[in-house]
């Protein structure tokens, strides 16, 4: 008997987005990425928001030295040349998204309802405009009003001090926020009492942190962009590049005419995974020609069409055909040298017993691939010395996406294709600054050594007790555990699983606070009261009382960098992010606090002067990040120095976990379109797989729309199966497309409300949202 889970309450308020139709247009999808369409997309994406000039100046200083650091993905700038036009079209999107002219303004929450304005789609939602002054939502209340910047901040200290104890507030944190910020909000929430420091990489990475910690020592990737530029092998997995960051295009091309291959393992055939026209090449006219009417850089030479969630069993596949390639040919393909010197032996022994015990019928059923697939790709793995394997969300979001992880740890250690020139591992964050907000102390379990040195640069003792993670703190503030949300930046209704199990938690909170530059679903599900506190965004100049201030990021490979905002932002009642933070702080901690908070926003280099004696790797910050380049942070096992407990590699013995389906069950896992980033969506268009005017869509194998007495763009209802519940998400449309027999997909953040709460990956607590078990049925009516 299943258990279904009724919504939350405030029906007239929606928590998930609406569940109209807008007409559906399909068409082939394409086989080349970017390109010219790309160009004028971007193009004109820019002069609808900013207008002409002023979407062009942004243009032309995003990613830039001089200039700001992109808000979208987190892939590097090159060290050495840059192009003029150093971004790609959803960074161009991005970008002119917070550049824009529109105003959600007082009058517009004077006009509109929060209950009207939660039926709007979220690209409505997003197409309103940048906040331009605090607003409240008063309990009872159906609309926001204006709210002076001392009586919000009153506000939050008088909540947050009214607690029974600091374990019962919980503060968020999206990748946006600045290094600065983050520094300081983990001060902030420190000095208060708490570690409840949920952040968005715990729906994302913290898989690949947990796989990677445990087996070289960092949870960090090991690699350069220059390293992608001298790789033999480069195998792209559970990735879709040319939508989510599709920079990266750029350099797999570069790896591509040094001579590189690239094996693309993925359930679904991506078109930036097929051919690349570089915009760039617009810009040189010996190339113009061919990036117009040319077929692109080819850049898939291997594509291994894995079902969803077969990625353990095909990376044991690619270690056994290793290992019995290494036994016909001693010497020759596994690099002992290395293991001698930097693994442990027994381990590598427990791996080889354990991998020759692995059955290929098991692994070919599990996977979806062919043991002579599997077997020709571990050929090129062993004649290739200098070997790159990128990730995404596609490898961290399942139950057992650690063990999947270290698995692609074992094959790296097996080939010692790790510390070299041109191989190594490269999880590729997903958002700008998220693996900077760890690194400033942004995490819910932050080491002893770096709470030590908080505790002695600022003189108090920072709580040692862990706090909530994101999955956590949805289930304390679901409890009554937690009575206080605060969210800076990010999306958090929309971004997290479970949609309305999410809602009803926010809704049993006495306040919720949003730090946001542009209104989203999370404004719209809220507390008794609820607070919006406008943020300036990257583009904008950042003016304190000592001159224009700059911030600094870090990317996927470690680069720490500056950002100098370069707009004049739309209203004065915007402030930075470090002066929100600091009005929080002196409004809720008074003198219990030494900290100069006035001091800090006055002048940010004194929070980088902190910055370098409390985090590791930061010594002389303010000095480094002028660099032009910004630097690099420490990273042991790049330079093969790994930073284990015992100072060694480590293999690790994965089992197979095959995933149980029922009869006509599908496992279904949650995707971007190309017309969005994160939870954030600027069209309804997905072009790389011929989608138009339509988000409400599953895309499904041929065979099993037949099989279920289906027809093609049929409306369909989605049921998610978990522990005897059921979850339903309705009105969809079946559209037939080349994935796995026995998989589906569908966007986010419309399905994630299939996503179960409890469903999370061993050891990460990361939701699985690329792993779940679902029933497709026709709509009703």
């Amino acid at each position: 008997m299943t258990t279904p889970i009724t919504p939350a309450a405030a029906p007239d308020i929606l928590a998930q987005p609406p569940a109209d139709l807008t007409g559906l247009r399909l068409s082939e999808p394409p086989t080349v990425a970017a390109g010219l369409e790309a160009v004028l997309q971007s193009m004109r994406f820019a002069w609808r928001e900013a207008g002409l000039v002023r979407g062009t100046r942004a243009y032309l200083k995003l990613n830039q030295r001089d200039g700001f650091d992109c808000s979208s993905c987190a892939w590097p700038d090159p060290d050495d040349h840059r192009s003029i036009a150093e971004f790609c079209e959803n960074g161009a999107k991005a970008t002119a998204s917070e550049a824009t002219t529109h105003r959600a303004d007082a009058a517009l929450f004077a006009r509109q309802s929060v209950a009207e304005l939660s039926h709007l789609s979220d690209k409505a939602l997003n197409d309103l405009g940048r906040f331009t002054e605090p607003l409240v939502l008063r309990p009872g209340a159906t609309h926001y009003a204006p709210i002076g910047w001392k009586e919000a901040f009153e506000l939050i200290g008088k909540e947050l001090n009214a607690l029974a104890s600091p374990e019962e507030a919980v503060f968020y944190t999206s990748g946006r926020t600045s290094n600065e910020a983050a520094f300081m909000y983990q001060l902030f929430v420190r000095q208060f009492g708490t570690n409840n420091l949920p952040d968005c990489s715990n729906m994302c990475h913290e898989s690949s942190g947990a796989a990677l910690n445990s087996t070289i020592g960092i949870g960090k990737g090991t690699v350069k962009l220059e390293d992608l530029y001298e790789a033999e092998v480069i195998l792209i997995v559970g990735q879709n590049p040319g939508t989510n960051h599709p920079r990266m295009l750029t350099a797999l091309q570069r790896a591509k005419a040094n001579g590189a291959q690239i094996v693309t393992i993925n359930p679904l055939f991506e078109a930036g995974l097929n051919h690349f026209r570089n915009p760039q090449d617009f810009l040189n006219p010996l190339q113009a020609a061919g990036a117009l009417f040319g077929p692109g850089t080819a850049l898939t030479d291997v594509f291994l069409q894995v079902k969803i969630n077969g990625d353990l069993p095909a990376f044991k596949g690619l270690c056994k055909a290793l290992l019995e390639a290494e036994k016909r040919n001693p010497g020759q393909v596994v690099d002992h040298a290395f293991i001698g010197q930097y693994a442990v032996a027994g381990e590598y022994e427990a791996l080889r017993t354990e991998l020759e015990t692995a059955r290929w019928a098991d692994i070919e059923e599990q996977s979806g691939l062919t043991e002579t697939q599997l077997r020709d790709t571990a050929a090129l793995l062993a004649r290739s010395e200098r070997i790159i394997t990128c990730w995404a969300m596609g490898l961290t979001q399942h139950k057992n996406s650690v063990a999947t992880i270290q698995e692609v740890v074992n094959l790296h250690l097996l080939r010692g294709a790790i510390g070299k020139p041109g191989a190594g591992l490269c999880p590729v964050r997903g958002h700008s600054n998220v693996q900077g907000d760890r690194t400033m102390g942004i995490w819910e379990k932050m080491p002893e050594e770096f709470l030590a040195a908080l505790d002695a640069e600022f003189q108090f003792t920072a709580p040692r007790k862990q706090g909530y993670d994101t999955v956590q703190a949805i289930e304390a503030l679901r409890d009554g555990r937690a009575l206080v949300f605060i969210g800076m930046g990010g999306n958090f209704l929309s971004a997290t699983p479970d949609t309305e199990a999410t809602a009803a938690a926010l809704r049993r909170c006495r306040l919720t606070v949003q730090v946001s530059t542009k209104p989203n679903r999370g404004h719209l599900v809220t507390g008794a009261t609820a607070l919006i506190l406008p943020a300036l965004a990257r583009t904008d100049v950042d003016r304190q009382r000592t001159g224009a201030q700059f911030v600094t990021t870090e990317n996927s490979m470690g680069v720490v960098q500056d950002s100098h905002g370069q707009l004049v932002p739309l209203s004065e009642h915007m402030l930075s992010e470090p002066a929100i933070v600091a009005g929080m702080a002196l409004a809720t901690l008074g003198t219990k606090s030494t900290v100069d908070w006035v001091g800090l926003v006055e002048n940010y280099d004194r929070i980088r002067e902190h910055i370098a004696r409390v985090v590791p790797g930061c010594q002389g910050y303010n000095e480094q990040v002028r660099q032009p380049n910004g630097f690099y942070l420490p990273n042991g096992p790049r330079e093969r120095r790994f930073t284990t407990t015992d100072g060694r590699a480590h293999f690790t013995v994965n089992p197979l976990q095959p995933v149980a389906l029922q009869p006509g069950q599908l496992l279904m896992m949650t995707i971007r379109s190309h017309d969005q980033f994160n939870t954030t969506v600027y069209g309804l268009d997905d072009r790389y797989r011929g989608v138009k005017q339509e988000r409400r869509v599953v895309f499904m194998h041929p065979a099993d729309i037949e099989e279920r007495g289906l027809y093609f763009r049929q409306p369909v209802d989605l049921i998610s199966h978990f522990e005897g519940q059921e979850r339903r998400a309705a009105s969809f449309l079946a559209i037939p497309y080349d994935v796995p027999r026995g998989c589906c997909a569908t966007y986010f953040p419309e399905a994630n409300v299939l996503v179960p709460l409890r469903s999370v990956a061993e050891r990460s607590n990361t939701p699985t949202s690329k792993s779940v078990v679902v029933t497709v049925q026709a709509s009703a009516g």
